[in-house]
């Protein structure tokens, strides 16, 4: 036990006389993260067993008990070693026992007790106590040090620092402060400020112990003064934060509040879940070194931002992209040209060309490893297979297939992604294709290329070239994401319905691959194989209640339609089965339909189309032509009439320049020669 001596000239704080003398045993309660200190008042909160039979032993009898702080606050059932040496004996003044069992009770600090041994575990813990005196001597210094401690206590509240207090006491100390500063009681003093200032627990048990009223006065003083330092530095952050957006909102006030104090204090998020699954991402990702060190800096940017910081969730939304982009994944199907030849059987009737020229490039393919080719680009009229036959090569090399569609695309951002300096940026078209895929090497089909538009905000298939130039896309660069991202593995086609208006540079990089229209007996062969049974089977019929005649398929055809591809064939067959769908959903007693060419006339109405037929003996004044249509080839009658006049040619109808300069032509070749 420490040596408590007395002092000539010493004044004595004991609240125990030889008429009403210290117990030697008492029953104790050990309390978690709360000193208690004698002159102060505290509630307790107490649910332990042990605890809550200590206090009904107490309130029954002396209402006298010894609180003790534990040195470690997660220790359920603390013994011996798990508790200070030094504590406060306690008036329990009321007690109250809430619906869950547990106590709470409001605690009076008497004196300072030092606890010799313990004498009793079960059913509570009791100690044996011996009082330690509070002491103190009438100095210079001492009156020094209380003075300093006062204007430190003052000076706290005024920065706004709050006390800690029984909520039913908090009043009384604020009417009695102007008494209590003026006493002259060091140790009342140092008990009630410390027993207010929510110090830490250690701190506050090291003041208890010590016997010394200077150097309790020093140790408090000292603590105040670190407390006080915290609140200028907050005052000081509030003040500056509060100048720069002053015309903010509040919560935007309280956001870059805590942007100051981070910034000041050097506070990171670095051990963050969110930071955590980005490092993890980025491990795993694959990335080049070069991409890897970019997505480690904005990772580490990331990590300093308050996550109220709105260029957070741009940055967040950056590493995303980066850690979800599919930097070494690739399809490893190989390139079987038999497969790749019956798949395109399956799918597609006709174009035998077509599917010669791809079965030639996949087998340069398979034999060289690489496909730095030339681009193919479909070009045709519309509904001839063009885009499906982009799906049939994916199915046939095992590969992801994506399609982007460029009709009336006027902007290069589209292409290549905005900056990331405008708001909502993101990557281009082609990445996030590539994002989609999940793969490095997909098929990549370009739709509708001839469309592209260009205005004020760039020239889309100007950003293309390099996507498609098989010697720069290995290092094609997104504006996004502002790192190379190789392209080289995919297998880039392209479509077109006409050639013209393909800009020269982006042409020169194109095979161009012309689709003819179906002839009438592809068209035919077309509708039975696949345009009848898709149909059907979309609308939930069987090949048994429906079927169509030859002569019925080739009536739609010749006299209902008028294509190059057959897009208007399937529209017309599937208003046709549609009408016998809902005869049967009708409860029709015709349990088998069988559609002959009276039958289209029925369903369809009358005839759209008539097919034109050219004389079988010469007419004078009339002549037979060839012209070229979106629909294929077709004729027509050139009607003649010489009527009086100066002997000029009157040419009639819809003609373009080069039906006039033919007429011309056929003109002077009259005169010159009759």
């Amino acid at each position: 036990m420490p040596n408590f001596s007395t002092h000539v000239n010493i004044l004595l704080m004991n609240n125990f006389t030889a008429s009403n003398p210290l117990p030697d045993r008492l029953p104790l309660v050990p309390l978690r993260d709360v000193v208690m200190f004698p002159g102060t008042t505290l509630p307790i909160a107490s649910g332990r067993a042990k605890s809550k039979a200590a206090l009904d032993q107490v309130w029954s009898g002396s209402k006298m008990i010894v609180f003790v702080t534990q040195k470690n606050a997660r220790i359920d059932d603390p013994g011996e070693k798990d508790l200070y040496q030094v504590g406060t004996i306690c008036l329990v003044k009321r007690m109250i026992k809430n619906p869950e069992g547990d106590y709470t009770v409001s605690a009076e600090g008497i004196s300072k007790v030092f606890i010799k041994k313990f004498t009793l575990f079960e059913p509570y813990l009791e100690v044996e106590i011996e009082e330690i005196p509070e002491l103190y001597a009438k100095t210079e210094e001492t009156e020094a040090l209380v003075r300093t401690v006062k204007e430190q206590f003052r000076r706290f509240l005024d920065l706004g620092g709050s006390p800690v207090f029984d909520p039913g006491a908090l009043s009384n100390w604020a009417t009695n402060w102007a008494l209590i500063s003026q006493n002259d009681d060091p140790n009342l003093l140092v008990n009630s400020i410390s027993q207010a200032v929510e110090f830490k627990t250690i701190d506050k048990q090291q003041i208890l112990e010590m016997v010394s009223v200077v150097e309790k006065l020093q140790r408090l003083s000292e603590l105040l003064a670190k407390e006080i330092k915290i609140l200028e530095i907050q005052q000081n952050l509030s003040s500056k934060t509060q100048e720069r957006v002053s015309k903010m909102t509040r919560e935007a006030i309280l956001r870059e509040q805590m942007k100051s104090i981070e910034e000041e204090l050097g506070m990171e998020e670095g051990g963050s879940t969110e930071i955590k699954e980005f490092e993890a991402k980025i491990k795993k990702s694959g990335m080049p070194k070069e991409v890897r060190e970019k997505a480690v800096k904005e990772l580490a940017s990331l990590a300093k931002m308050s996550q109220y910081n709105p260029e957070a969730s741009y940055k967040r939304n950056y590493l995303e992209w980066l850690t979800d982009l599919p930097w070494e994944i690739k399809d490893k199907a190989q390139v079987d040209i038999k497969k790749a030849e019956k798949v395109l059987d399956e799918d597609h009737y006709g174009l035998n060309k077509v599917k010669e020229r791809i079965l030639e490039y996949l087998a340069v393919h398979k034999l060289s490893g690489k496909m730095k080719g030339p681009i193919l680009c479909f070009a045709g009229p519309p509904g001839t297979g063009k885009t499906s036959i982009g799906k049939s090569i994916a199915r046939a090399l095992g590969r992801k297939f994506v399609k982007v569609s460029l009709g009336g695309m006027r902007d290069e951002a589209e292409i290549r992604g905005h900056r990331r300096t405008y708001v909502g940026a993101m990557p281009g078209r082609i990445i996030q294709g590539v994002k989609q895929a999940g793969t490095t090497n997909p098929v990549f089909m370009l739709d509708e290329i001839d469309k592209l538009g260009m205005d004020y905000r760039g020239d889309p298939s100007a950003a293309l070239l390099e996507a498609l130039d098989p010697e720069q896309n290995s290092a094609f660069s997104d504006h996004y994401l502002e790192v190379p991202f190789d392209l080289s593995n995919v297998i880039f086609i392209t479509t077109a319905n006409i050639l013209d208006t393909i800009p020269p540079a982006l042409r020169d990089r194109l095979e161009i691959i012309r689709y003819a229209g179906y002839t009438e007996d592809e068209k035919f062969h077309i509708a039975k194989k696949f345009l009848i049974p898709k149909q059907i089977e979309t609308h939930g019929l069987k090949n048994k209640q429906l079927e169509f005649s030859d002569e019925g398929i080739k009536d739609i055809i010749e006299k209902y339609t008028r294509e190059a591809g057959v897009r208007g064939l399937e529209r017309e067959i599937t208003a046709i089965i549609r009408k016998i769908a809902r005869k049967i959903a009708e409860g029709s007693k015709e349990k088998a339909f069988k559609i002959g060419p009276d039958d289209v006339r029925k369903l369809l109405g009358p005839a759209k189309f008539t097919p034109e037929l050219a004389e079988v003996e010469d007419m004078v004044g009339t002549s037979t032509g060839l012209a070229w249509t979106e629909a294929g080839g077709d004729i027509m009658f050139i009607e003649v009439t010489l009527m009086p006049g100066k002997g000029h040619l009157l040419l009639t109808g819809q003609l373009g320049d080069v039906m006039k300069e033919s007429g011309q032509a056929a003109m002077s070749y009259v005169r010159a020669h009759w």
